[in-house]
């Protein structure tokens, strides 16, 4: 009998480290944050469905649809700058419910618009909202969560935010069959349940005095700093720019991939299956990412993300059948799922405690930048040069992970400055408590 108890008890033992080990020692207002974001990833589906709901719906054009929907991904742009700037200086909670408020009356007001102008309109807006609360979020998650926990906190907010489009494309899909006014309304329904979670149980996390007393305020800075400081910060600089050829790779899967796959006779039910493939994967084995990663060198580790991404991409320039592309998509989405913990703890690291949304917010910059450049050079590069395209993106990747290793020993330097200018403020903001 007790060797059967023995035996029950090892994976029993087993599964409580893993759950120690991936989500274990975590304050309670990370899990309301975490939360709030799964329950607005889940309901943000309405945007996914814009540009079907302008042509088939309201009677735009393709080229039409587009532009509103480039008008969505332009106010995106602006709303990660101002949501850093508002979450720094009025404080995260009130960004985060204000942000999620507005952007519900938003939604509302595009269900029950008919004219295309205004829905144009709207959809700007919409996209500055949508944008505003991500700043906020993640500098929220940095002030709670301990500094040798954020990995796994960053781990559980990448799988929150895939496990919530997951829910989201298939209600999308169901909604959409019934009613397009209903995606919207119901996208409006999840946000405000969003806010009201925030405003019920996430305190204001911003310590307004470290603010003031922040290490980012010393005699070589302004008296006053802002995003110039995040925008001239080298170090901070450099890693972006890695981030951008990141999500460049990334976004590979959604804008030039599937015209690969249509020039290889292959139709968008086998486009659908490699998606679904990734998003099966991330939502299955991201929990089990810091384990493997913990104990490794953060450049390291992106640097062999990248190269994973690069192999995965690059060995689409002999793609001709479905089971390779799922292949494929298997390398490159291991490389994601490694990538994402690291990438947003480096961010977190590299910003001074008062301007950590500033930071958040240029760093978000990378991914509407990406959005862009990604279909419109990719698109070019795959006329011009066919499969030689993805030569190119697997060289651009395997050079991004040679510069991680070439930035990570400077890169880690200055976050142990940050750190001891941090630990050396600490007494003084003891002593005005």
């Amino acid at each position: 009998m007790s060797e059967q108890i023995g035996k029950v008890g090892v994976p029993a033992g087993a599964l409580r480290r893993w759950l120690t080990d991936t989500a274990g020692g975590l304050p309670a207002t990370f899990w309301y944050l975490w939360a709030g974001l799964l329950i607005n990833r889940a309901g943000a589906f309405a945007m996914l469905f814009l540009s079907l709901y302008l042509t088939a719906a309201r009677g735009a054009s393709e080229s039409l649809a587009g532009v509103v929907v480039g008008a969505y991904g332009a106010g995106g742009a602006v709303g990660v700058l101002l949501g850093g700037v508002l979450a720094d200086r009025w404080g995260r909670r009130s960004t985060l419910v204000a942000a999620h408020l507005v952007t519900a009356a938003l939604m509302v007001a595009l269900a029950l618009s008919q004219h295309l102008g205004v829905i144009a309109a709207l959809a700007l807006l919409v996209g500055v909202t949508h944008s505003v609360p991500s700043p906020a979020f993640v500098a929220a998650i940095v002030d709670v969560v301990p500094e040798h926990r954020r990995s796994r906190a960053f781990n559980l907010q990448f799988w929150a935010f895939n496990l919530g489009m997951a829910v989201a494309s298939l209600l999308a899909g169901l909604l959409a069959e019934a009613s397009y006014v209903a995606l919207f309304l119901v996208d409006a329904v999840a946000t405000v349940a969003t806010a009201a979670l925030i405003a019920w149980k996430v305190p204001e996390t911003l310590a307004r005095r470290q603010m003031r007393a922040s290490p980012a305020a010393g005699p070589r800075r302004p008296r006053r700093p802002g995003l110039h400081t995040a925008l001239t910060d080298r170090h901070f600089l450099v890693f972006v720019g890695l981030t951008f050829v990141l999500a460049v790779l990334t976004m590979q899967a959604s804008t030039i991939m599937p015209l690969a796959m249509r020039a290889d006779g292959l139709g968008p039910s086998s486009y659908g299956a490699v998606v679904a493939l990734g998003g099966v994967l991330i939502v299955l084995g991201q929990l089990f990412v810091p384990r493997l990663i913990d104990r490794h060198r953060k450049a390291h580790v992106l640097a062999l993300s990248t190269a994973l991404l690069a192999v995965g991409f690059g060995a689409l320039a002999v793609a001709d059948d479905l089971v390779f592309y799922l292949g494929a998509c298997l390398v490159w989405t291991v490389g994601s799922m490694l990538a994402a913990p690291p990438n947003a703890q480096i961010n977190a690291d590299l910003a001074p405690p008062a301007l950590r949304a500033r930071y958040q917010s240029v760093f978000y910059l990378a991914f509407p930048a990406a959005s862009f450049i990604a279909p419109t050079l990719g698109g070019f590069s795959l006329q011009r040069w066919g499969d030689g395209h993805w030569l190119l993106v697997g060289a651009l990747g395997l050079l991004a992970a040679g510069a991680h290793l070439f930035a990570g020993p400077a890169r880690e330097r200055r976050v142990a400055t940050l750190r001891g200018q941090g630990e050396r403020a600490e007494p003084s903001l003891a002593g005005h408590s």
